[in-house]
Formats: C-alpha cells, sequence, structure tokens
C-alpha cells in the first residue's frame, strides 16, 4: 500500500520510509540534548547539571518506551501509537524556545523523553518482522545504520549551529525538525494486530490493567524473561549503559572545556560515533544473521568499557592535536562496539520473542538503557566533580567490564545458525 502525500499518492519502499524515519527522529534528539548540555555548562551550570541532561531524558525512556510498547501490542494500534507520539514531543519543545532557566530546561526535556519513548518499541518490531527469521539482522541493521545518519548528523548540527545561533532560534529549529520527524512517522506502514491473549473488549481501565499485567508479570508470567537468559541481557544493557552513557554525556564540558578543543572540533567528534554506526550496523547485521547473535553482545560490551578508558587517557597527550586523535579513536571504537551490541541484542530479543510481545520487550531494551542513562550521567557527574575526569571513566569502565562478564557467561546463543543443538527453551 503506497502511503499519501499532500501533493499526491507516492510508492515508497518502506524499509527507506522507516530509514528516513529513524534518522529524523534522532536528528532532533540529539541535536537537543548536545545544545541544552552546552548552553548550561556555558552559562555556569555544574558538571552534575549538564549531566542531568542525559539523565532526565532516559528517565522518560526507562518509565515510558515498555508502556508504549505494551500499549502497541495490547491495542495493535502501532501506527498510532507512533505518530501520536511523535506529535505530543514536538509540542514539548516549544517552551524551549524562550525557557533559559537550567533546571526547567532539564524538565522540558523528562518531558520530550516521555513521548519519544514511543517510538523505538514501535519501529523496532516493524523491523523486526519484517525482516523475519532469516533476516532480521539485516533489517534491524539497516534501520540502526539510518539512525546513526541521523545522531551524526544531530551531532555535527549541534557543532556547527550552537556557533551560529542564538539559543531562541537554534530551539525554534529543533521544532522544525520535530515536526518533519512526525509527518515521516506518519507515512511508516505498520501491520499491528491485537496480541492474541489481548481481552476482546479494550476499555481504559482493561488496558491499563492489560498494560499493567505485562510490565509486572506475575511469577507464572516471566518465563519470557527467562528464555536463553534474556533478562540477563537486561541487566547487562543497563550496567553497559551507566560506563557510555556517563562519560558521553560529560562530553560537551570535557571536550571543550578540559582538552581545548573548539567547538567545531567537539561536534566533529561526537559525529564520528554516530556516522561510525551508520556502516558498523549494517555489517554486524549480516554477521548477526551468518553467524550469531551472543558474540556480538559480549564483544560490542567489551568494547563499551574499554571506550570509557580511552576517553580519560585523551587527556594524556600534551598537545591539542594529540589529544584530538586519542579522542577520535575512542568515538571510532565505541561506534564498532555499539553497533556490534545492539545489533546482536536487538536480534536477539526478536528470535526470543513470544507472539505479540515484540514491541513490549524492546520497550523493555530502552528500559534497561534507560536505568544506565540515569544512573550514569548522574554517578559519573559526581565523581568528576569530587576526583577529576580521568577518574571518573576509569570507574566508570569496571560496570562495562562486569556487563561483559554477564553477557559471556549467562547468555544462551538463540539464532539457530549458530547455536546449533542448544535448545532454546528456559535457561
Amino acid at each position: 500500500m503506497s502511503p499519501s502525500l499532500p501533493f499526491g499518492r507516492v510508492t515508497l519502499p518502506q524499509h527507506v520510509v522507516g530509514a528516513v524515519a529513524a534518522a529524523t527522529h534522532f536528528v532532533v534528539g540529539i541535536l537537543m540534548g548536545t545544545s541544552l548540555g552546552f548552553t548550561i555548562g556555558a552559562n555556569g551550570g555544574s558538571d552534575l547539571a549538564v549531566g542531568l541532561v542525559s539523565t532526565a531524558y532516559f528517565v522518560g525512556l526507562m518509565l515510558f518506551a515498555p508502556v508504549w510498547g505494551a500499549i502497541a501490542d495490547v491495542t495493535g494500534r502501532r501506527k498510532a501509537v507512533l505518530v501520536g507520539t511523535s506529535a505530543a514531543a514536538t509540542l514539548a519543545i516549544v517552551p524551549l524556545v524562550v525557557v533559559r532557566d537550567p533546571w526547567l530546561s532539564i524538565g522540558i526535556r523528562a518531558l520530550y523523553a516521555t513521548f519519544a519513548a514511543g517510538f523505538m518499541p514501535v519501529m523496532l518490531a516493524v523491523s523486526s518482522e519484517r525482516g523475519g527469521g532469516s533476516g532480521r539482522g539485516r533489517a534491524l541493521g539497516f534501520f540502526n545504520s539510518a539512525r546513526g545518519v541521523g545522531i551524526s548528523a544531530g551531532q555535527f548540527s549541534a557543532g556547527v549551529l550552537l556557533g551560529l545561533l542564538v539559543p531562541s532560534v537554534l530551539f525554534a529549529v529543533v521544532v522544525g525538525f520535530s515536526l518533519l520527524a512526525t509527518v515521516v512517522a506518519a507515512l511508516v506502514e505498520t501491520r499491528g494486530e491485537p496480541a492474541p491473549d489481548a481481552p476482546d473488549q479494550l476499555s481504559l481501565g482493561t488496558l491499563t490493567g492489560e498494560v499493567r499485567r505485562r510490565l509486572l508479570p506475575a511469577v507464572d508470567d516471566r518465563a519470557h524473561l527467562r528464555r536463553n537468559g534474556l533478562r540477563w541481557l537486561y541487566v547487562a544493557l543497563g550496567l553497559r549503559n551507566a560506563t557510555v552513557l556517563g562519560v558521553i554525556a560529560l562530553m560537551p564540558v570535557y571536550l571543550p572545556g578540559y582538552l581545548g578543543l573548539s567547538e567545531f572540533e567537539m561536534g566533529t567528534l561526537l559525529a564520528l560515533n554516530p556516522a561510525g554506526q551508520a556502516v558498523f550496523m549494517y555489517l554486524f547485521g549480516r554477521v548477526a544473521d551468518d553467524s550469531g547473535r551472543k558474540k556480538l553482545v559480549v564483544v560490542g560490551m567489551a568494547g563499551s568499557a574499554v571506550f570509557a578508558v580511552v576517553a580519560a587517557a585523551a587527556a594524556l597527550p600534551a598537545s591539542s592535536l594529540g589529544r584530538l586523535a586519542v579522542a577520535a579513536a575512542g568515538f571510532v571504537l565505541i561506534a564498532a562496539s555499539f553497533s556490534a551490541m545492539t545489533t546482536g541484542a536487538l536480534a536477539f530479543i526478536g528470535d526470543v520473542a513470544p507472539e505479540g510481545r515484540e514491541s513490549e520487550l524492546m520497550g523493555l531494551r530502552s528500559t534497561a538503557k534507560g536505568f544506565g542513562g540515569v544512573v550514569g550521567p548522574a554517578l559519573v557527574g559526581v565523581l568528576a566533580g569530587v576526583f577529576g575526569y580521568e577518574t571518573a571513566f576509569v570507574a566508570a569502565s569496571l560496570l562495562g567490564f562486569a556487563a561483559t562478564g554477564l553477557v559471556g557467561g549467562l547468555l544462551v546463543e538463540s539464532h539457530p545458525v549458530a547455536r546449533h543443538d542448544v535448545s532454546v527453551g528456559d535457561d
């Protein structure tokens, strides 16, 4: 079925529409977050306040991504969830055009996140279903490559626009991008049907109860979380994200203020990570389909821990060029590591998810990541204020190494090509 636009009916391949939706959605989130962090830091805000910009975002993801995913699964109305949350997220950004108080700005960031959290669970489920069992890794890799392009464009744009525009105009630009993202989301075709175990009549009270049942399952309704060690993947994702997001949250201050790099160099460095993801995600999607999921998750977790150590080492060279080179190496490393981990984890979840629960479990992945995003920036921000950046980054890496040990020891390969005779039953 072809999507309809105001200027006529056109035929757009849905993998392309999904890719554009991912890119525009993440341009908005990244441009908004980096600009807020830089603006708060430039106006005398503390490292903790800068870190809380990321914390506020991940609080929203942690609490609401599984809720929106469960609503999409229970009702089968993925398109309504996708477009409705995108439109509400756009409205949430508008006050930033005039608001300058740092704490109110952080609150607006959290409000935006509660609605923006609806995007990934739905789109990941749609992409996973489109790929099917044999092509799931490739489909998710392509979608996440587009996500990387959007993040890279957002970071690079932040580096350019922060030097050109006053905050009111900059955040008006963000609102414009968010409107565009909402229009593109409306073009996405979803094949949602109510979950098999959903009640026939869904009043608001029934829907609320069903969502609560899924997010807080009874003891006898948790088998799907034990399948192939899925619950340990969620724990590891939380630990890993505490490491990486704690470090990255301070980059708008660390790179220009501590390493002495320019705003343009900062934007370019921050763009390296998602730009690399645009390449690595697609490559690792093929690896996930050809040789399995677990090894990608383990390697990605380990590389994420090493990234924090390399970020600390960027302060060692005496020259600005040397610091720039080490920091660049770190961002290329995290691009490859994140791509391996994410592609492997998403394909793993798609493999083990029961029918009618895929958006929900994709949302729980965002919850696990959100936990790390809440704890990490605040923890690393406090450690940096007391002990300095280098010590804080190295300390954060320990959580990443712990995550590596968890998935290495407790995750069971889910892909038939790689697991051979390993059972897919409960661990």
